[in-house]
């Protein structure tokens, strides 16, 4: 996919299933018994964020922010921050086909089995 497409316009069924199940946080903190406000996965979220802005070719910097604005407030905005950063990212990584959506289903669900088995 072009930098300037208009990701906004394409669907991302494994993302928008995993919004349906309300999986956001602070939910998932209370539901766990977690006090820790901030989600473990937000310190690994930030480090590929950088790592994306360093190379610059995959993901340019500019469209990367650009896209995670747009995606935000257009096809994600009942997300609180930092979960439509994250998903904002996956949609983007999916739509330029750098990662497979059958592929995040998969790793959404071996995440979601370890969880239940160990909750």
């Amino acid at each position: 996919m072009p930098v300037g497409q208009d990701v906004t316009r394409i669907r991302v069924q494994v993302l928008e299933q995993m919004i349906a199940r309300g999986q956001v946080w602070s939910r998932m903190a209370d539901e766990y018994g977690v006090e820790n406000p901030s989600p473990p996965w937000k310190s690994s979220l930030d480090g590929i964020c950088d790592a994306l802005d360093r190379e610059g070719s995959t993901l340019p910097l500019l469209a990367r922010r650009d896209e995670e604005d747009r995606l935000a407030e257009e096809v994600y905005p009942a997300l609180p921050f930092p979960e439509n950063q994250l998903v904002a990212l996956a949609h983007s990584l999916i739509a330029r086909k750098i990662i497979d959506e059958s592929e995040l289903a998969d790793h959404i669900a071996e995440v979601r089995a370890r969880l239940e088995a160990g909750g």
